[in-house]
Parts: C-alpha cells; structure tokens; sequence
C-alpha cells in the first residue's frame, strides 16, 4: 500500500487539465491511446478535454474542445481511425491561428497536452510550448486574458505519443498503428499467394512508405517476398537485371509464385522514382510472367487495432499522463516511447531532429548511414532479409566426402519443434535452416520433436524445402510433448549415426526442460556435449528467460478478435456480462494482456490469487458500472488460475448476484488460440530469433572444433535465447533453474505482472500503482547504446 500513497500525494492530478488530440494522418490504435488518458487523467483527478479535429479544434475553439467523461470513451477501444479527429491544420502554422489556440485553451484552463500524432505534429506542438508564454503576453496586453490567468497558466506542458502506420519516427522501436498496418498488408500477401499460386502469376506489391521503408522490409521478411524495394536502401546499378535473374532461378527450383513489394517511395540510386508498375512491365519484358499489381493505399490505415497496438497505446497512454504530472515548467517537450518492452520518455526534440538527420541523409545519398540512423531494429531487418533471400549459390551442394565438399559442409546441424505447436514456429525454422545453409552447415530436420528424434525421423533439409513456410500456422516438422530423459541412449546413438554437431530445439515448456535434461545426460553421452540453444515457442509465453514467445502474440490477437465479436453480438440487447476462458496452464499472460487489449473488466490469474471476497467485490462493482453507463462487461478466466473458483462457478456466481440488473455468457475459446496463421509479429520475431539462434551455433562451433570434432560441455554450451527488456540474451538453461516454478511451469517472476493494476484502473478499479519504473527522461544517444543486442 505504501507505493498508493506514495502516488496520491506526489502524483495527485487535483486542479490539473489535460487537452488529448489526434493530429495528422490516422492510425490504428490512436483511440486506445486517447482512451487510456482520459481514464488515467480522471483517476489521479484531473480533467481531461478531447480537442476535436487536432490543432484545427484547439484554433477553433468552441464545441470542438470538450469535456470528456468515462463513459465517453467506453467501446472505442476496437474501433480504428480515432474518433476525435484529426485534420491537417494551416491555420495552426501561423502565429495568429497559435495565439486563438492559446487563447482557447487558457479560457478552459487546460495547460497540459498530449499530442498523438507524426513528427510534424510534434514539431508543431514544441513551437506551441516554446511560444507559450509569449503567447500568454500578447493576449494579457489585448485583454483578451487577465494576468493571474497567465500566471496560473504560465507553462505548457507537452507530451507526444507517434501515431503513424510508416513507424518513421526515430526514438521509439514501434510507433502506433504499425503492428495494424502489418496486418492488413500480411492478410492480403496471404491471400494473393494462394492465387498466384493456382496460375503461377508474379505479383508486385505496393505498399505506403513515402519516405520510410519499415512496412515494405517487414512484410517482405515476414511473408518471404523474392525482392523488396525500399527508400532507405536503393538497389545498385543493374537490379534489374538481379532481380530478374533471382526470380528465374525461383521458378527454375520450382516456385510456382513470385512477390515483390515496393514502397510507394522506393527509388534508384540516382533518385529515380522505381513504381511497382515499372516493375510490372520490367518483369514482363524480361521474363514473360505472367504479372500483376496491387496498390494497398489506404486499406493499411483502416480497419481494427492489433491486440500489439491497443496494449502499446493503453501503455503509452497512462505513461503521457504520469509524464505531465511530474513535469515541472523548465521540463523539455518529451515522447513516450518503446524501447525492446520497456516504455521510455524520450526528449521530444531529439526525435525530430534524428527523424530529419535520416531524410538529410537519404538526400545526400548517404544510404548506408540512412540505415544506421533508423535504427538497430530496422538495420537488423534488413540484415536478416538479405541473409534469407539471397542464398550462396553453392550452399545447397551436398557433403560428397571430397576436401571441397567438407569445406562447403563443415558442420551438421539439426533442427526440431518440442511441445504443443505454435503459430510462428515455422517462420522459425525457415530462418534457420536457409541461415544454417547460408552459414556453410548441412542442415537435417528432426520430425516429431524428441520422440521422433530417438525413432530416427531425421533428414536433410534443404533451401527449397522451407519455402513458403513463414505464413504456414502449427508446425510443418510435426511436434509432440515427449521429454528425452527415458530415451537419451537412443538420442544419443542418432547423434552419432547422423553425426549431429549442434542442436536447435524450438517450443515450449517441454524443449526447456528437455535441454535441461540434454545437458546433464552430457556426462554419460559424449554425442550430447554439443552446442544446443532453445529459442522460446509458446503461446503461454511461460518459459523463464524471456519476456516474449513466439506464438503468444498470434494467442493473443486470436483472443481479442474474439472478445470484440462477443461483445458486439450484445449490442442491442439487454446488459449482458461474458465469462471466457483462455488457456495458458497455470501462466495468466493471455488472460491480463488479453484483457488489457479488449478491455475486460477483471481477468483471474493463479499468480493473483482470489477468494470469494474479491469475486463478489468484482461483482458489486460491474453491476454499479452496468446501472450508471456500460451495456457490456468482459470477464477473463485463465483455465488453471484456481481449482475451485472454476469459469462454471464464477459464470454462476455472477448469473445470480446479477440477477435484474444483467444476465450472463460463458465460452472456453480452447484450441482456436492455438491455430491460424501467424501474426506479423511472430513471423518476424520468430525469424529474426532463429536466425539470430544460428549465427550463435556457428561461433559456438567454431570455438568448440578442437582435433577434428565438437566437443562442448560448458555451461554456456546449451542456452535459451530470450527477450529480456531491450535486448535478445543468450542465458545457459542451467542457469535458469532457480528462476523457475516447475510444478506450475512458469518463471517466477514475470515482467507482465506489472501491467495488471493498468488493466484494473482502466477498468475504473482503485488500485495500487506502482510508477517507480515509468520511464526516466532518456536521451535518443543512450537509448541507441542499449540498442546493440535488440532485435
């Protein structure tokens, strides 16, 4: 309780207006963000007014400036675009448009902003803060204001959230509305192959990115386009003759379909616009192919909010309102960003100025260092992209025992899926085994995890075996559960048949605790003291060592979707209050993120645990809430979250306490969270994970060849690769093992947790908030120093 009190004195919003507009282009998730402040600002007491129609509301004045209640941002969580508004605004550029702006927001006391929108919109909303008491000066002279109103309203405080799909603005890992935009582009790359496929047609894509190539480099790398074609990074001279050639030799292997994905503002290396019809008619004139175009334009800004937008912007929300109560008047202009998963203020200027240095850069034909600018996120995309399109035109040969062939093939290496599938793991495997070629090694497949490892169910693997495989859901290795304690005799007898130097195992629970047991079999079995690394697969997400899995977030949207759908098939009726349960065992991931994405009104955890106290208290307070304002509650049950409180009993508890004021449903969303294709988010982690996994196992294999064999029985010889905050960390499982709870297979602590008293106050709950880890004010130079490991 000390952190709440804490928190009421130090951060109290008593007496304190907060204006929250959207400004420039829109984007997916900007209403989560618009919802999160005012829930936020009214919990710690301020007021909060919506500014319609961003900067051209505030100029205007009127009704377009309002106050906003609860109630008023109920059921906008889903909905896309933002439904305050937003327009661009010439009037706002102008000292006079800034001085009405001033003007209006003074008579309405607000002296507090959060801006969502591009750097433009930043830009201008520093200018404002900067000019503020100027401002203030001019209409105290033209009696417009009086001056203890200048004097109660002497400073501006200005806090930014990046809203745009382009995810072009420096300082900040994802910006909102990308994730969405991804979205929309996968599901339909996802659709057009399956044509393109039945008529073996090349299909060029267009996609928006005038001045930032973010969309066009990841959906390539997440749908395994055969070229992409970006700002940032031009092709050299005589790519058209590359690419041509690429997409033959594509054919020739037996491909039946050919991608190529264009940004809107892709251009040569002299600053020819390349247009994705030019690619068109290139690509017909020397091939022949049967070819067609598809301009995306605006369908990548429509549609629903991602579950990763709704949390980033729910989370970016209440991190702007505690920015403004702590901000002091000598306080600069800061954006709330996301660094690896952890949210950070960053100097508001800073950002503008390393977003134009990349433009500056992109002008002067400075391209490389364009890249670097943009990040290490995005120069890793790029990297792996190239790593996994463009394959050594020997690697594939086979090992015929020749001198050149053992240099081509130096190193055997197998892959293989432990546990119960996960949407993204295929992607995984891709990667490995095309960056396993790549890196000079014979790649071998392992069906059927560790059970079908110890049957012998192993063979090579080649380049054009995997393609295609990133959008594929499940996993097309086969998977199963069984662990190789009882079997290692007849594991360790495949090593040596197969003469297997590395292991790469990819899943769940099952793969952590069968690397474990790998390990300490090493002292019986010399075949086993081999480099093995784990990368996580679980739409749990419960593996120890990693913040993030692959799978998870797919669980994730597939639950939200879901909810959404549920929630609007009350609309109309009566009120009416859900009980779902989603999976997850004994880890209350899916269950709180999940909840935080669609809004639910309490989600019931094992790591929380609760009594019948809290459920009727949770009873007493939807009913209050369903008597005064909402048609609709959501409740989220993980399946082992307590033995007796079973979704049927508390589905009965509140059918009952509801009685007269709302009736109940119940659904178990079950397997469904586990199939479907994978979101762009787990094909392009899963990619860059896998890839990232390999390049460890070559250096690991180089370090351990000694006398003409592998030998590794060090610690860090088997290890996890996990997300940790910012960065990707190699961790020895071993070491592991006092971080985890094995008889309810989970960590035992769990970074997610923390998000859970975000859940509950905007749920309206009174809860203890812990702010001792929002963000401190970081400077872009430190954040890219922290950078080095992140994906």
């Amino acid at each position: 309780m000390p952190d709440t009190k804490k928190f009421i004195e130090n951060l109290s919003g008593a007496g304190k207006s907060i204006g929250v507009l959207t400004s420039g282009g829109d984007a997916q998730g900007m209403n989560a963000a618009v919802r999160a402040v005012v829930r936020m600002g009214i919990y710690v007491g301020a007021k909060v007014y919506f500014i319609h129609e961003g900067y051209q509301g505030m100029v205007d004045g009127g009704d377009n400036i309002e106050e906003a209640s609860w109630e008023s941002v109920s059921s906008m969580l889903q909905v896309g675009g933002t439904v305050i508004g937003s327009a661009r605004c010439k009037d706002f550029r102008t000292h006079e448009g800034r001085l009405r702006a001033a003007l209006n927001l003074v008579q309405r006391g607000i002296s507090n902003l959060c801006v969502i929108g591009g750097d433009g919109s930043l830009t201008g909303a520093n200018l404002f803060r900067e000019e503020w008491s100027g401002l203030l000066d001019e209409l105290v002279q033209s009696g417009e204001i009086s001056e203890e109103a200048a004097q109660t309203h002497s400073a501006l405080h200005i806090v930014g959230m990046v809203g745009s799909i382009d995810n072009d603005f420096c300082g900040t890992d994802m910006t909102i509305g990308t994730d969405s935009a991804l979205h929309r582009i996968i599901e339909v790359v996802d659709a057009i192959m399956t044509t393109a496929q039945s008529h073996q047609r090349t299909f060029v894509l267009e996609v928006m990115g005038r001045h930032c190539g973010y969309l066009a480099l990841v959906s390539a790398l997440a749908c395994g386009a055969d070229w992409v074609l970006i700002p940032e990074m031009p092709p050299k001279d005589g790519w058209e003759e590359q690419m041509c050639h690429k997409l033959s030799e594509s054919r020739f292997r037996g491909s039946r379909l050919n991608i190529i994905i264009v940004a809107e503002g892709a251009t040569d290396r002299h600053g020819n616009p390349i247009s994705s019809n030019a690619v068109k008619d290139l690509v017909v004139r020397c091939l022949g192919f049967d070819t067609r175009v598809t301009i995306l334009g605006h369908v990548q800004r429509g549609g629903t909010p991602s579950a990763f937008d709704r949390i980033l912007a729910s989370r970016m929300g209440v991190e702007a309102v505690l920015a403004l109560l702590e901000a002091s008047p000598g306080t600069p202009a800061c954006v709330v960003s996301l660094c690896g998963n952890q949210a950070v203020k960053v100097p508001l200027m800073e950002c503008v100025q390393m977003t134009q240095e990349v433009q500056k850069a992109m002008d002067e034909k400075r391209f490389e260092e364009a890249v670097k600018l943009r990040g290490r996120s995005f120069e890793n995309n790029l990297n792996t992209y190239k790593l996994l399109s463009h394959r050594k035109m020997d690697a594939e040969l086979p090992n015929d025992g020749t001198q050149e062939g053992r240099c081509r093939s130096s190193f055997n290496v197998a892959v293989l899926n432990v546990g119960a599938p996960a949407a993204g793991m295929n992607a995984a495997v891709r990667s490995a085994v095309r960056v396993g070629i790549t890196e000079g090694h014979t790649m071998f497949a392992v069906s059927d995890g560790f059970e079908g490892f110890y049957k012998g169910q192993i063979k090579e693997i080649k380049w054009g075996d995997v393609g295609g495989w990133t959008g594929q859901g499940g996993s097309l290795l086969g998977t199963k559960r069984t662990l190789p304690a009882k079997h290692v005799d007849k594991i360790a007898e495949q090593m040596r048949i197969h003469n297997i130097h590395a292991l790469l195992v990819i899943g769940g629970f099952e793969a952590y605790l069968g690397l474990l047991e790998l390990q300490a079999a090493r002292s019986k079995h010399a075949e086993l003291c081999v480099p093995m690394v784990m990368v996580p697969a679980t739409v749990s997400n419960n593996i120890p060592g990693s913040d993030l899995s692959i799978g998870a977030d797919t669980a994730l949207n597939a639950i939200t979707d879901t909810c959404d759908r549920i929630k609007q098939s009350a609309s109309g009726t009566k009120r009416r209050v859900f009980i779902i349960e989603t999976m997850g065992g004994y880890c209350g991931y899916l269950a709180t993120v999940g909840g935080l994405a669609a809004g639910a009104d309490a989600a019931y955890i094992y790591e929380e645990p609760f009594d019948i106290r809290d459920l009727q208290s949770n009873v007493e307070h939807l009913t209050e809430k369903m008597k005064t304002s909402i048609q609709r509650g959501l409740v989220l049950r993980n399946e082992n979250s307590s033995e007796n409180y079973t979704t049927d009993f508390i589905y009965q508890l509140y059918s009952e306490e509801g009685k007269g004021v709302f009736d109940c449903r119940k659904n178990v969303l079950g397997h469904m969270q586990q199939g479907g294709a994978p979101s762009p988010f787990d094909r392009n982690f899963g990619t860059k994970i896998a890839a990232k996994a390999m390049q460890w196992i070559s250096k690991k294999l180089k370090e351990f060849y000694r006398e003409g064999r592998v030998f590794a029985n060090t610690e860090d010889s088997a290890c996890l690769l996990g997300m940790r905050r910012r960065a990707l960390v190699f961790q020895p499982v071993i070491q592991l093992k006092d971080e985890t709870d094995f008889v309810h297979r989970i960590p035992k602590e769990q970074w997610w947790l923390r998000l859970r008293p975000l859940m509950k106050i905007l749920a309206k709950y009174k809860t203890s908030y812990d702010v001792s880890d929002s963000g401190q004010l970081e400077h872009i130079v430190r954040l890219r120093a922290k950078d080095i490991s992140a994906i």
